[in-house]
């Protein structure tokens, strides 16, 4: 299952780093020039920075319900990492 959203700020590359650095004590991270990767045991989490706005894509093999329940934490995370709160629309394609 793939989902999708797009966070509109200025701060991408700060959240999406704040994240990363969470995260990386407890799974797998990569960093390259263009995003930073959370590679959780069953799904990838993909934070791509833009000029106004943050990419976000979870990439795993889960079922409908489990991947709803980890967009909620995945937006809970970036909420608090960003201090404001951020209205989010995923889309999800299987």
């Amino acid at each position: 299952m793939h989902s999708q959203t797009q966070l509109i700020t200025t701060d991408g590359r700060r959240i999406a780093k704040r994240l990363f650095n969470h995260w990386k004590h407890k799974f797998e991270v990569v960093e390259t020039e263009q995003h930073f990767q959370i590679l959780m045991p069953t799904a990838t989490v993909t934070l791509t920075p833009q000029e106004s706005t943050l990419d976000v894509r979870i990439d795993s093999q889960l079922e409908t319900a489990e991947q709803t329940r980890l967009e909620s934490v995945v937006i809970d995370h970036l909420n608090r990492m960003a201090q404001e709160e951020f209205q989010v629309t995923w889309q999800q394609q299987a």
